[in-house]
């Protein structure tokens, strides 16, 4: 199965793009306000009543009840293979509110490892540590109370990120496993009508009121059998062979894309909506459509990118992108960025000041073709300029040739 891309992971729009949905969607919205309104008010009494009663059975099966009542229905499979001696579960993260579901059907704690402390983070069910000196005194509070009889078990989302659950898992961080040498898995899936799970940077007060709002909100879980590290196996090792079973479980991807990969991505989307905006020439109608299509796009301008990086590897990727951004033309940027070779190290010595020293041109690709008309004035005849453009096209087709011929290590015979 093929690998997805950052944008496949995550949902960067809440609502959906199909007009079917959305026109049901508006149908449905007066219904949707007033259940949310509905719901709140109950919602306090769940809380209310979880509060009241003591852990047991009874209290996980009427708050399961009431949780229905609010939309959040849970559906279990193979809850025969559920180890009560486990004290590690480690699931995939889906929505902020994945531990209070596992939570209804095994007693587990869920260790707030950022975001609100005090009252908040009782109230949304995080068990609350307080590490000194970052994630190895986490790791080392997390195993000391693993290994403490009596404890209540752990569950774990060391993706440490949500994602949509629909391509595939990002890398399992290794240090939840170096807590025990055994644990068991759980897979989680998610359904919900008209709108997306959750969205990057929005606050899990927000996304509860969304669930509030939809119909209902389906969690089906599926228990795993426990698994054991091996002798002589890395806790990394010990993690992909996790997020390998988990990934085959819910028919996804084992990714190599992190946390940190989100969070670069979110930025990048950041800067490059204020870019595309104020690129737009209200006199050029085409211009305006074509860049305020590229938030949506980003994979085929990424795409496009580094097919001119693979010609000109020493142009900035933020400069090609730029011109990616007005021409969406691959040729084309390469014959910008050809023709305005000054221009175009200016720019570059200008964007990396901060760095080593401006970028050098790779001597190994040889002189960019000189693109500048053979005519000295622009030609009288259209055959004068088809000639002209003719010889511009032939010289950008021969180093675009070279290029590829000295970056794959090929013969002049071989590239025929």
């Amino acid at each position: 199965m093929e690998a997805p891309g950052i944008e496949d992971m995550f949902d960067f729009r809440r609502l959906p793009k199909d007009a079917i949905l959305l026109l049901l969607l508006l149908i449905y919205l007066p219904v949707g306000i007033c259940l949310m309104f509905l719901r709140i008010f109950i919602g306090i009494h769940v809380f209310l009543v979880s509060c009241a009663l003591p852990e047991s059975f009874l209290r996980r099966f009427i708050v399961r009840i009431m949780c229905s009542v609010l939309g959040m229905h849970v559906r279990q499979k193979n809850p025969r293979s559920r180890d009560k001696n486990t004290k590690l579960y480690i699931c995939n993260h889906l929505t902020a509110f994945d531990h209070n579901i596992i939570n209804l059907l095994i007693p587990c704690n869920t260790p707030q490892l950022e975001g609100s402390t005090g009252f908040v983070c009782w109230a949304r069910g995080f068990m609350e540590i307080h590490p000194t000196t970052g994630q190895a005194a986490i790791g080392e509070s997390l195993q000391r109370y693993c290994s403490t009889e009596g404890t209540t078990s752990l569950l774990l989302f060391p993706e440490e990120e949500t994602t949509n659950g629909r391509a595939g898992l990002l890398k399992f961080s290794s240090w939840p496993f170096s807590l025990t040498d055994s644990i068991q898995p759980v897979a989680l899936r998610v359904t919900r009508p008209f709108i997306a799970l959750s969205t990057p940077e929005t606050s899990w007060l927000l996304e509860l009121l969304w669930t509030f709002f939809v119909p209902c909100t389906v969690y089906h879980v599926s228990w795993l059998p426990p698994v054991s590290r091996q002798d002589n196996e890395s806790t990394q090792e010990f993690a992909n062979k996790v997020q390998e079973l988990l990934a085959g479980e819910l028919g996804l991807v084992s990714t190599k894309i992190t946390k940190a990969d989100k969070v670069e991505h979110i930025k990048r989307r950041r800067r490059t909506v204020p870019q595309t905006t104020t690129s737009v020439r209200p006199s050029s109608i085409g211009l305006s459509f074509s860049t305020q299509s590229l938030g949506s796009d980003d994979r085929k301008i990424a795409k496009m990118t580094q097919q001119v990086k693979d010609v000109l590897p020493h142009v900035p990727l933020s400069v090609i992108t730029n011109d990616l951004v007005k021409t969406n033309c691959v040729d084309t940027t390469i014959t910008n960025l050809l023709e305005n070779k000054e221009e175009l190290q200016m720019e570059a010595i200008g964007g990396v000041s901060s760095g080593s020293g401006p970028p050098k041109m790779n001597s190994s690709a040889g002189p960019a073709p000189d693109l500048k008309p053979s005519a000295k004035s622009f030609g009288k005849s259209p055959v004068d300029r088809h000639l002209s453009l003719q010889e511009r096209k032939e010289a950008l087709y021969n180093f675009a040739r070279r290029r590829y011929i000295e970056k794959h290590a090929l013969d002049e015979e071989d590239s025929h």
